[in-house]
């Protein structure tokens, strides 16, 4: 990961000498005098609210503080002050500002240490599932002022319980950085989102900067400063942007792409030298949302899938081992996968009847399906099936983003096999086995090893944003990004019917791929 500077150089300790009949100095300039010498710097900023507070604080500690400062471009904003002596941890929080979930970390800023971390359903998912339906409710009367409220209450909620299980106050918090998508970030500032979704596409803002926290309704700190990871447009977002920052691709010499699969697919291309973006809709069906037992990641879902080859029985390992009871993204691309390897599904994605025996069904509808946990194992109670349907919804996405891919890589006149190191981001990162996904050619055909989780890196780079004078660096990143149009592509759709068949219709882009053959109905339940 990214070394970061030290969290120290954003908190000073100094002691001032009080003023006297031969040093009439005002308390703001006494101070502000000694904080440019110690930041090496001309620019230094103080609020009303903390002038008026001065006087009194400076004397009741005796002209002995911490100082907390976040720098804004070249000018540093004093954003907190508390006694020399106080043991007290100054806080930061990161938020990860998810469409479906929101991770919360704060950290102690002198130490870099996690004092508390928690996630939460999305409190707009009441509103709707996803961020389309969402934008169109706000556009009714209220709705904008409804979903911003959604939010903002639920992160005051989970910042008081936070703030508990660690022992400090909210108002320790001094600063926060929130890493979401352009939709997401203009709900949580209450920003109407309604021309991000219609030609041309146009979000109301792409680099909201340094905002007080009490200006958006964040219950901390009033003098607190909240740090608004800035978009490229419509559909990448600041979680993109940290991701960047967390990954450090910005800084190396070879070429490396981050994957980060969501709502929808967004990927970044490049190195220390450019940067190249692009999103595209792939993402549903790979997080097992277009299947009827697709769940996200939990406890009972099936993470990982395998097929005994000697006796074809599937084994569905599930988080915290408990009774299955849905599937989710990487899960169904190992079962893809096996089904595929083992002759179970065809080069097209369709059943192979006489491989299938007894788990294969057919609904009312004459649908055909495919049991994966019969109903005795399951902990529903009912069959965990996959029909003709999920698998068809499944190829398209996963052509769709192989065909991102490959689009990306040949705008700048490269491969897939010329990359270096692929990063792919997110709950969906973590668990996926490349393995599987490059044998449904949904990823290159890469050595396993050039594949690296990143974890929750939108999470990592919001951190990072308040544990290290970056907030340069995260506008430098953002402006050196060009955003590639895939809707005017005309190679895309050609791209993406070649990639509609398992794993490709040019095998020869995956020489690891090696189906298995087998004769005969070998599949028992």
């Amino acid at each position: 990961m990214t070394e970061k500077n030290n969290t120290k150089s954003l908190i000073k300790t100094v002691s001032l000498t009080p003023p006297s009949l031969q040093d009439n100095t005002a308390d703001a300039e006494r101070l502000i005098m000694a904080m440019k010498s110690h930041l090496k710097t001309n620019a230094v900023d103080i609020d009303l609210y903390l002038l008026r507070e001065l006087p009194v604080l400076l004397r009741k500690w005796n002209y002995n503080v911490r100082c907390i400062f976040l720098k804004d471009r070249s000018r540093w904003i004093l954003t907190g002050i508390t006694n020399s002596t106080d043991t007290t941890p100054i806080a930061g929080m990161a938020v990860d500002l998810g469409t479906t979930k929101v991770v919360l970390r704060i950290i102690d800023l002198s130490t870099d240490q996690i004092l508390a971390e928690a996630t939460f359903d999305n409190p707009q998912i009441a509103l709707g599932p996803d961020i389309l339906t969402r934008i169109h409710y706000s556009d009714q009367d209220e709705g904008l002022k409804k979903i911003n409220r959604l939010i903002i209450d639920g992160l005051n909620q989970m910042i008081e319980k936070l703030c508990g299980s660690c022992n400090i106050k909210p108002d320790n918090i001094y600063a926060v950085s929130v890493a979401g998508n352009t939709a997401m970030t203009h709900f949580f500032m209450g920003l109407n989102p309604h021309w991000i979704i219609r030609e041309p596409y146009i979000p109301v803002v792409n680099k909201p900067g340094l905002i007080k926290a009490k200006e958006l309704g964040i219950n901390i700190n009033p003098l607190a400063r909240v740090i608004i990871f800035p978009n490229v447009g419509s559909y990448f977002g600041g979680d993109l942007i940290a991701g960047i920052l967390f990954s450090g691709i910005y800084k190396k010499e070879d070429i490396s792409i981050l994957v980060d699969i969501g709502t929808n697919a967004e990927v970044l291309l490049g190195n220390k030298h450019w940067l190249v973006a692009c999103a595209g809709a792939a993402g549903p069906a790979l997080e097992g949302g277009v299947t009827k037992m697709g769940m996200l990641a939990g406890p009972g879902v099936i993470d990982r899938i395998t097929i005994d080859p000697a006796t074809f029985n599937i084994k569905a390992h599930t988080i915290d081992d408990e009774p299955p009871k849905g599937i989710c993204g990487s899960g169904l691309i190992d079962l893809a996968a096996c089904l595929f390897l083992y002759g179970i599904i065809d080069i097209r994605g369709k059943f192979v009847p006489s491989m299938c025996g007894n788990r294969l069904k057919k609904d009312k509808d004459d649908m055909k399906y495919y049991v994966v946990v019969p109903a005795n194992e399951s902990g529903t109670g009912s069959d965990l099936t996959i029909s003709q349907a999920d698998l068809d919804s499944l190829i398209r996405s996963k052509a769709a983003m192989y065909t991102i891919l490959e689009t990306i890589t040949s705008s700048v006149g490269m491969s897939l096999k010329d990359l270096s190191t692929f990063y792919v981001a997110g709950t969906f990162g973590s668990y996926i086995n490349p393995k599987s996904a490059i044998s449904i050619g949904m990823l290159p055909d890469l050595p396993i090893d050039s594949y690296k989780s990143l974890g929750n890196s939108s999470l990592g780079g919001a951190t990072m944003a308040i544990t290290s004078d970056c907030l340069n660096e995260i506008n430098n990143i953002r402006d050196r990004i060009t955003y590639l149009e895939l809707n005017v592509n005309q190679e895309f759709m050609n791209r993406f019917s070649a990639a509609k068949f398992l794993p490709h219709t040019d095998i020869s882009l995956f020489p690891s791929v090696q189906p298995q053959r087998h004769q005969g109905t070998r599949i028992i339940i």
